[in-house]
């Protein structure tokens, strides 16, 4: 069984990782292709225009992650 590790980056993508193969499939059940081997990093802000992939975006357009968005309304309220 192959180990796999995902990873919530602060304001930013989520990051998986895997020694094994990775399978990533769309909501109609279609292989989505990417790099085996390789680390993959998923959009998580919603602006990617590489959807399911994180393009860089949230830095673009101050994606705060659930936890920092939490806090701030707590904040303001």
């Amino acid at each position: 069984m192959a180990d796999t590790r995902i990873t919530i980056l602060q304001d930013g993508p989520a990051k998986v990782e895997t020694d094994g193969s990775l399978e990533i499939v769309d909501h109609e059940g279609n292989t989505v292709p990417h790099r085996e081997g390789r680390a993959v990093f998923l959009c998580r802000c919603g602006g990617s225009k590489k959807k399911p992939f994180c393009d860089g975006t949230h830095s673009k357009i101050g994606f705060a992650g659930a936890e920092a968005a939490v806090k701030a309304h707590q904040e303001d309220s």
